[in-house]
């Protein structure tokens, strides 16, 4: 019996001895696949990331970055789905990817991609000529309700993040604007300058130029609360100084995109926390912090539970948006 002991003692020990099995890493170059085209918003958010992870040696592998915008980025996603299983895939998108298969007939789903992180929130706030009459959102409320479907409201493409915004302030307030698509948010902005149309809901980034030309002014953003603090940045104001839309007494809270980062379905749980231990590491650097306050937008990182309950909170919301103006399954 003692001399059984003595062994038994010394397998455990050998046993404790031995390394633990080692957790997961890349084994080759990654590909970063951006749901967008190169220079926007979602292309330099991936390159962000890219750069955080490599000069921090967070990830030691080299990062390619593709770009697939195809679709309003369902090229990215249908690729994603094609790459089901592929630990070496990354993808970078919005709530584009659970929210376009809502409005189109597209070859993959939601359930195709395995959500891993969110690191930020793009605003969107209510921008008006500046010389315009309009001091308030209820002030062009009311003038778009004076003339219904008159008032031209410019915004990036058509049944995106812009016209969906646009149709629930119409289905808040009961205005009825002249909904306008341009190619992009730049062009939005442009045009809202040159007073081809009354308003649009830009992110703070893409007007930012023609607010400190004081060509445009901001009414009110779609948030909880007021941005943060910043330098002044037109006669004497910051983004901190903008009140939120509820403030002003339109009845949406919230409306908020999400950056997002997502791996193809079906790999396994050690690589989905592999990407999220290397993502939380970037979103607590001085780099990102930087990024963030370069674009104005919200730092949220969000993962696992708190990640999926942000998803089915904005889908739910943002179809009942969809079925009141008829979109579903166009």
């Amino acid at each position: 019996m003692k001399h059984r002991n003595i062994g038994t003692v010394a397998a455990l020990a050998l046993l404790t001895a031995l390394p633990a099995a080692a957790e997961w890493a890349p084994e080759r170059p990654l590909e970063f696949v951006v749901a967008s085209g190169a220079g926007g918003g979602t292309d330099n958010f991936a390159r962000t990331i890219q750069s955080v992870l490599t000069k921090g040696k967070i990830v030691e592998r080299p990062m390619v970055v593709l770009n697939k915008g195809g679709g309003s980025g369902a090229e990215a996603f249908l690729y994603a789905k094609q790459n089901a299983g592929d630990p070496h895939k990354v993808i970078f998108g919005t709530n584009n990817v659970y929210l376009l298969p809502h409005i189109a007939k597209l070859a993959y789903k939601a359930e195709d991609l395995q959500p891993v992180a969110a690191l930020a929130m793009d605003e969107f706030l209510i921008w008006v000529k500046a010389d315009a009459p309009y001091q308030t959102a209820g002030d062009l409320i009311e003038a778009a309700k004076a003339e219904p479907g008159k008032l031209p409201f410019g915004g990036s493409q058509s049944k995106d993040t812009d016209e969906t915004l646009v149709a629930l302030i119409e289905q808040t307030s009961g205005a009825d604007f002249k909904y306008v698509p341009f190619n992009g948010g730049g062009e939005v902005g442009v045009q809202l300058a040159g007073g081809h149309v009354v308003a649009n809901v830009n992110n703070p980034n893409e007007n930012l130029g023609q607010w400190q030309a004081g060509a445009v002014r901001p009414l009110c953003v779609f948030a909880p609360q007021r941005m943060a603090e910043s330098e002044p940045i037109h006669d004497g104001k910051g983004w901190h100084d903008i009140p939120t839309c509820k403030e002003q007494g339109l009845d949406i809270e919230s409306y908020q995109m999400p950056r997002t980062v997502w791996l193809p379905a079906g790999v396994p749980e050690e690589v989905v926390a592999f990407y999220r231990d290397a993502l939380k590491q970037v979103a607590d650097s001085e780099e990102w912090k930087g990024y963030l306050g370069k674009t104005s937008q919200t730092g949220a990182f969000l993962t696992g539970e708190d990640l999926q309950k942000f998803i089915a909170d904005s889908e739910a919301k943002t179809v009942e948006v969809f079925k009141a103006e008829g979109w579903i399954g166009e």
